[in-house]
């Protein structure tokens, strides 16, 4: 018998050893990648690093992990439902795993996509428990100084307040809510607005300014069936908030909310369980305060007034608009006030990166001198959106409330600041303007940048290479390995044979998508059934100069048939394969299109891009720089 529960002890240390090689109590620890971060990006990061083989550290300042999603208690997803890319997908998917299905999480009318905070959490600690033979997770802990040297980063760890080790890190990636870890290593920033002589952003303002949008201290709300209504919090003031429905409290007219009744305000953002999440523009709970540049203590003093005017929200439901029955969920967040443990922070320090990302970019980005669009490492469809309604100083602020663009790729270069090595920067600090903040801050893309952040720090760990000379296409192909998105075509689904070759192709501009806004959301198609035209190919002259030569007998609207785009391919390619320059053109279009054909049927854009990419290859033929350019 003690033999037996000898070798039950080894076998368990066996199986923990893994995820314990970075011991809290040791004083000092190598690490290959350190996540200062366990949030929204922080997380992803750390799982995507730890799954390329790269000894990864996520540091969580709390026991939670999700950031936004879960411990700040935004539990209701904004945008990418139909991009279900990488780490994202799999989230999503494991949400529907627990909750029975994906209709099961349309609860609430604000998204397609709710769930309990508390969930989410459990779903992300699984998530990080599984990668542990090279990811370890230390929660309660921060940064408290780093600096640079020839190996890497010196890190000074604090743990439950006190000292506990220093980390040597080869790459640092900056998952932090507000960007505290980039400004420590020197990295260049700006907080609020640009002027719009800056961006060259239209409706920015005239001159810069240092605004930022609103934050919130949401609430989740649970039906106990009875009444459980609070006292009067200090300070609680009805006039607050009787313009945020339409209540008869105060006129119509006075009331600007996208809701037209209490009911709705509770529905928006209803969740499992008979739950409800609280995170209510227009004299709701919004907060304005710009806490960025103040110390730890100054931002704690201002979130106790965060979350009082919170608290003040939850009263008047309950007193004003009649929910007595709904109070503060009991069986979610271990705060002593059942709040969540952090604000939801919508706008942090913006870095100065080796590419800012602009709405110009975004909105028209193959009309730009810049092919950012090539670099493209995460995808985003929701609109520009800023919190600003409790903005209360005499800056004219331009109205950002779901400010209409097309879907968009977000580059590479965003993550990388300028003038400091080996350190990564994600969550919603990346380089990008200010308006451009307003739809890159949400969660499925963060999520993304996360993921990207931790391709990024891992293929430098295993090229030795600093972070800079990092090749995009090779970041590029990890994430479509890993399925995610480069470009957010609704053609095909990610685990569509074509996924890949439309991303790529799309990706080198050869072809190019059409994206529109509609409603809510914004949508990019590749336009894969239509029949391509000449015009389709314009794209070839920058990687094919004498292409041009060779369509000199089309006009631009013209169509071109199967086997003319198949003797256009083979005229252009530079490989060696006989069966390549033989005449059994039917043959090679049998080996990539799969179904009935004629040769003299015209061809379709999505065939023709599978074409270019199994015949020529140009996303791995042709690099490109971080701007986009060829490098030749």
């Amino acid at each position: 018998m003690k033999n037996d529960m000898k070798r039950l002890y080894f076998i368990c240390f066996c199986l923990l050893l893994p995820f314990t090689f970075l011991d809290a109590s040791s004083k000092s620890t190598n690490v290959d990648v350190l996540v200062a971060g366990g949030g929204t990006s922080g997380v992803t990061a750390g799982i995507q690093s730890a799954r390329m083989g790269v000894k990864t550290l996520i540091l969580s300042e709390s026991d939670w992990l999700g950031g936004m999603l879960t411990s700040a208690g935004v539990s209701a997803v904004d945008g990418d439902y139909s991009l279900p890319a990488g780490l994202w997908g799999e989230f999503r998917d494991s949400l529907s795993v627990r909750y029975g299905n994906l209709k099961a999480l349309k609860t609430g009318w604000v998204s397609n996509i709710l769930f309990e905070p508390s969930v989410g959490n459990k779903i992300f600690h699984n998530m990080v428990e599984k990668e542990n033979k090279f990811l370890s997770l230390w929660v309660n802990s921060h940064i408290s100084s780093v600096t640079y040297h020839s190996g890497g980063w010196k890190v000074t760890i604090i743990k439950d307040h006190k000292y506990v080790a220093t980390i040597n890190a080869k790459i640092v990636i900056d998952a932090t809510e507000l960007g505290d870890v980039a400004k420590m290593c020197g990295v260049g920033y700006d907080i609020g607005m640009e002027s719009r002589y800056d961006t060259k952003e239209n409706i920015a303002p005239e001159k810069k300014n240092d605004i930022v949008q609103d934050l919130t201290y949401v609430a989740i709300l649970k039906d106990y069936g009875h009444d459980v209504s609070m006292t009067m919090p200090v300070g609680y003031n009805k006039e607050d908030f009787i313009r945020c429905c339409k209540s008869g409290l105060c006129p119509d007219s006075l009331v600007k909310t996208d809701a037209s009744s209490p009911e709705m305000l509770i529905t928006y953002g209803q969740l499992p369980n008979h739950k409800y999440m609280i995170n209510w523009p227009g004299f709701g709970n919004d907060y304005y305060v710009n806490l960025i540049e103040m110390t730890s203590e100054m931002r704690e003093n201002e979130l106790v007034k965060a979350k009082q005017h919170t608290l003040c929200f939850v009263y008047f439901i309950q007193h004003e608009l009649g929910f007595k029955h709904l109070g503060l969920a009991d069986d979610e967040f271990t705060t002593a006030d059942r709040l969540p443990l952090i604000p939801y922070y919508r706008e942090s320090r913006r870095i100065h990166g080796l590419v800012r990302f602009t709405l110009n970019d975004l909105a028209y980005p193959y009309q730009q001198k810049t092919k950012l669009y090539r670099t493209s490492v995460a995808v985003g469809d929701y609109p520009v959106d800023h919190h600003h309604g409790c903005y209360d100083g005499t800056e004219k602020l331009p109205d950002l409330h779901f400010y209409p663009v097309p879907s968009y790729g977000l580059p590479l270069g965003t993550l990388i600041p300028k003038e400091v090595n080996n350190l990564i920067v994600a969550e919603k600090s990346i380089s990008v303007s200010n308006l451009v903040n307003g739809t890159t801050r949400l969660q499925p893309v963060v999520m993304q940048i996360g993921q990207a952040a931790g391709i990024l720090a891992a293929l430098s760990v295993k090229s030795g290479k600093k972070v800079c000379d990092i090749s995009v296409r090779k970041v590029q192909n990890e994430v479509l390995r890993n399925k995610g998105y480069l470009l957010p075509y609704l053609d095909v689904p990610v685990g569509d044979a074509r996924f890949k070759s439309y991303q790529r192709i799309g990706s080198t501009g050869i072809m190019k998508g059409v994206g529109k806004s509609v409603d809510w959301t914004d949508e990019m198609w590749f336009n894969a059934d239509s029949l391509l035209t000449v015009s389709d190919l314009d794209g070839l002259n920058d990687y094919y100069p004498k292409v041009s030569q060779l369509l000199a007998q089309y006009k631009p609207n013209d169509y071109m048939t199967i086997g003319a785009a198949i003797n256009l391919l083979l005229s252009l390619s530079y490989k060696k394969h006989i069966n390549l320059y033989s005449d059994h053109l039917e043959q090679i279009a049998k080996k990539y299109l799969l179904y009935p054909f004629n040769l003299n049927d015209n061809i379709k854009r999505g065939d023709m891009a599978v074409l270019i990419d199994s015949i020529l290859d140009p996303f791995n033929t042709f690099q490109v720089d971080i701007f986009g350019n060829l490098i030749c």
